[in-house]
């Protein structure tokens, strides 16, 4: 039976992603690695900033004394360790020890080596700081979400891997960028991601013990049919539609259209829409052939009586969250503001992704229609912010960034959000 692979972008950048030393490993788009030879001088020359920001952090005693000796770092993959996101980013955190010279560059010695295919031990040393320590990395894998979620708020968890929507429980503020029509393109959430990363953002990044230290795009949501017919928002009152059981604001949404909301989790999602229980889900691009969506979309004589709707409802996001404790004190700033820089990168798989899938599947939407659905979306985001859905601040920073790209549009004038 194949499981949901929702997260396997997520998966892959955010190992990457969770210790600051890992972010020099090879990019994942297949560009040099950093620090590999003298050529790189452009991009090391991109990453300064960020490079002066971790010297000054290493040149400081007071971070060595809360550097951990022992590290777990849980990440939610629904394939376990066996999937191809998995293998993708241990493959670079394997390369690790080849990496070296840009800490030497910084004033600090650093040797990784990997001791089981689970287990990551790390010695660094500091000639400035006159200070070394010693941490054993241990990758935690859950194949369950919700059970990666409560071992983290137990503490089992010093970072973990989720999605935005299962993380919204611990910051509402980072958790409402999933809110729906609120970020129309993927240049929209790449400024966003990038203004969040700045240090006027972290407050925001932080809730009692939590902080976001990552946020990784997973791609455009869509509206997914097994019935053509339901081709616009009047035709899907009365049908059924999955809503994630954690998500309280999903089925909120769902009854304001005069739908009915089915309760799924990302193990049932894919089993109700093939089989019928549920009329219409939403999803990115990238699960439709790992779950096999096509088969919801196919009628038995073999013709596609389903579709995917190409028109983005919202943005899917996956988050890297630490406790604050455990880690020196500007570690979640500086793995912010360097994941944010890796942005970009993610879009051509996304991209790729999305080109792969039959122009058969697809149904556009006519352009005359679209406005109206704009406005729709905007109307229940509003409503869903003052029944306390979504947070306020956000969606007000969020319109902001879409009347800096569009700022002739109506709504810029508006004051309701």
């Amino acid at each position: 039976m194949k499981r949901n692979r929702l997260l396997k972008a997520l998966l892959s950048a955010s190992i990457l992603f969770s210790f600051p030393v890992s972010n020099y490993a090879a990019p994942p788009d297949g560009s040099k690695p950093l620090g590999a030879t003298g050529s790189d001088v452009n991009e090391l020359e991109k990453y300064s900033e960020i490079f002066a920001h971790a010297k000054k952090l290493m040149d400081n005693p007071k971070t060595w004394d809360k550097i951990p000796s022992k590290i777990a770092l849980c990440v939610f993959s629904p394939e376990g360790a066996h999937g191809k996101g998995f293998d993708f980013a241990m493959r670079y955190l394997k390369e690790l020890p080849k990496y070296t010279r840009i800490a030497k560059n910084m004033g600090f010695d650093l040797k990784v080596t990997m001791t089981s295919p689970m287990d990551m031990h790390v010695d660094l040393a500091s000639q400035i700081a006159k200070r070394k320590a010693s941490t054993d990395v241990k990758f935690r894998i859950y194949t369950n979400e919700k059970i990666a979620s409560e071992d983290f708020k137990a503490g089992q968890c010093d970072g973990v891997a989720m999605s935005n929507l299962r993380a919204k429980e611990y910051n509402g503020f980072i958790g409402s960028l999933d809110a729906i029509g609120a970020i129309p393109s993927y240049k929209h959430l790449t400024e966003a991601i990038q203004l969040l990363s700045k240090p006027a953002a972290a407050n925001y990044m932080v809730n009692k013990d939590y902080e976001i230290v990552s946020i990784i795009p997973i791609g455009a949501a869509y509206i997914m049919v097994n019935d053509r017919k339901i081709n616009s928002l009047a035709k899907a009152a009365g049908k059924k539609i999955a809503v994630l059981d954690f998500d309280k604001s999903q089925a909120r949404m769902v009854q304001q259209i005069g739908a009915q909301p089915v309760s799924v989790d990302f193990t049932t999602l894919s089993g109700k829409f093939n089989n019928g229980q549920v009329d219409i889900m939403g999803g990115p691009a990238l699960i439709f052939k790992p779950l096999e969506l096509y088969k919801g979309m196919t009628a038995p004589d073999g013709k596609i009586k389903g579709a995917i709707i190409r028109f983005p409802v919202l943005q899917i996001t996956g988050v890297m969250m630490m406790h604050r404790g455990k880690f020196p004190e500007g570690v979640g700033q500086l793995v912010r503001e360097f994941s944010a820089m890796q942005t970009p990168r993610v879009y051509p798989f996304i991209d790729e992704t999305e080109q792969s899938i039959d122009d058969k599947y697809w149904m556009d939407v006519p352009a005359s229609d679209k406005p109206g659905y704009i406005k729709l979306m905007r109307e229940s985001r509003i409503a869903m912010a003052s029944e306390g859905f979504y947070d306020k601040r956000i969606m007000s920073f969020l319109k902001k960034i879409r009347c800096q790209f569009e700022p002739g549009n109506y709504e810029c004038s508006m004051t309701d959000e």
